[in-house]
């Protein structure tokens, strides 16, 4: 009864934190290039250095690497393989990006910043800037495709040296721990985040797609750049300003009236001369459609055109009636008749 007491309060208070209306941090922890933080990226900087020249002068790690890939170990665990597959996938860039987004995103929205968002975007660029020139750069090929035992394979149009999984899965997951509010996170998610990409890295050597070598410079390259994000927080902050600004901007013209229709303007009257006053007071005559007008100008014989009453009046052909000069036009007022007088 108490467990069930217990379990009952804690989702209570963890849906009363959902319920509340999301306001923005009093105070928002950024961090800064402290002198600490430059003696660890100097120290990660010079093992990346020392790895790259280890492998292209073939020295004692390419010899480990080739002895590892002999060792085959998916052949000497092959119960775990199938564990494996599906554990490597923390590392791949898709799955691994959507997921934390999803909750970056979130954060973002209950906090009113979009600081980890905009943290996580910088971050995956630098990964893809920096990783992906050194891995073309470099040219390395990979265990399943080696061709000379004992080299170290640079040059021949790789694209395997730096560990992609590797640094993918130290940035991915150690963005968690460089955002988390309280040291006490902060470390716990530090040392999660290192053992995750760290697995991440051995399962690939496991299922004989990197060289150890790969690991190591990809969990070293991952490490840089997360260690040089407080360098961009400036440029992030500037961002976000730039962004909610825009923001305001789209929604204050969202916000405006709609301008109303301008009154209509009183009617103003004009003087006109005496003589045309006359000619305004006469009925208006009805304006003829053009359709009207140009269906009979079809019609008309050519020649110039003149008024039905200036027409002579045309006598059809078997006509009864005289064309005689006698017939008034039509509408004037017929004169008397004359007295019938006996012949």
């Amino acid at each position: 009864m108490r467990t069930e007491r217990n379990l009952t309060r804690r989702l209570d208070r963890v849906f009363a934190r959902l319920d509340r209306e999301p306001e923005r941090p009093a105070h928002i922890d950024v961090p800064v290039m402290s002198r600490h933080r430059v003696v660890l990226f100097s120290a990660t900087l010079a093992f990346y250095l020392a790895i790259v020249w280890a492998v292209v002068t073939t020295s004692w790690l390419v010899r480990l690497d080739w002895q590892v890939m002999f060792f085959r170990p998916y052949q000497q665990w092959p119960q775990i393989h199938a564990f494996l597959d599906y554990y490597v996938v923390l590392g791949q860039r898709g799955p691994t990006a959507v997921m934390v987004a999803a909750w970056l995103g979130w954060r973002s929205w209950r906090q009113h910043t979009l600081r980890p968002l905009l943290t996580l975007a910088t971050s995956l660029l630098l990964l893809n800037a920096t990783v992906g020139a050194a891995k073309y750069g470099m040219g390395r090929l990979g265990p399943h495709y080696a061709t000379v035992i004992g080299s170290n394979e640079m040059g021949l149009g790789g694209d395997i040296f730096p560990s992609g999984h590797t640094a993918n899965a130290v940035v991915t997951w150690g963005i968690l721990a460089y955002l988390a509010s309280t040291p006490r996170a902060r470390r716990w998610l530090s040392a999660l985040s290192a053992i995750t990409s760290l697995g991440v890295g051995l399962t690939t050597v496991y299922l004989g797609t990197h060289w150890l070598s790969d690991v190591l410079l990809g969990w070293a390259a991952g490490l840089l750049i997360l260690l040089a994000l407080p360098w961009f927080e400036p440029l992030i902050a500037k961002t976000e300003t730039r962004l909610f600004d825009l923001r305001d901007r789209w929604r204050v013209r969202r916000s405006r009236p709609v301008a109303e229709p301008a009154a209509p303007l009183a009617p103003v009257l004009l003087k006109t001369p005496r003589g045309a006053e006359a000619e305004q007071s006469a009925p208006a005559r009805e304006p003829v459609s053009s359709t009207r007008a140009s269906r009979g100008l079809a019609h008309l014989a050519p020649g110039p055109h003149t008024a039905r009453s200036e027409r002579s009046p045309v006598t059809p052909a078997g006509s009864r009636r005289p064309p005689g000069g006698d017939r008034a036009p039509r509408g004037a007022s017929q004169p008397a008749a004359r007295p019938l007088t006996g012949g």
